[in-house]
């Protein structure tokens, strides 16, 4: 894992930064209402960001912390860091800030073709849990529901 990065939380003034990884990683990006939304409506919601030493943001990481359970709502790097462990680096983050909020157990959706994000997810103990079908409504694509119960 790249030593020259770090992890905090998101702010709203991160958010242009998150909006541009956001656009080039998904193939429906969420909006900029949507992020705001989060960031400023939404009680649940805990986003982080990962900085590079000139403090760029070159990744993020969105999640609901409700009751016991998480949820991760996306996560994601830049193009130029990816397959340096930000991305790992993010997700054990998000597993330690849903912890600390007393969760105890984390759950996610992948696509079925994205074997890359299921082996960092297997990696971090996450089990398959079900198949959500057509989920991804760009291609109708089925999604890998994989969940993570906490020790």
């Amino acid at each position: 894992m790249s030593e020259s990065v770090s992890y905090r939380k998101m702010t709203v003034a991160d958010i242009d930064g998150v909006l541009k990884i956001e656009q080039e990683a998904f193939s429906l990006p969420w909006t900029r209402d949507a992020f705001v939304q989060e960031m400023t409506t939404n009680l649940h919601a805990y986003y982080l960001v990962a900085e590079d030493q000139g403090q760029q943001i070159v990744g993020f990481c969105g999640m609901w912390l409700v009751m016991d359970e998480s949820h991760i709502t996306n996560v994601a790097v830049t193009e130029q860091v990816k397959g340096q462990g930000i991305g790992e680096g993010l997700m054990r983050e998000a597993i330690r800030v849903a912890k600390e909020n007393g969760a105890v157990l984390m759950t996610l959706e992948v696509r079925v073709s994205n074997t890359i994000a299921q082996n960092l997810y297997r990696k971090l103990d996450f089990q398959n849990g079900g198949i959500r079908k057509g989920y991804y409504s760009d291609n109708l694509e089925d999604a890998l529901v994989m969940w993570v119960e906490f020790k």
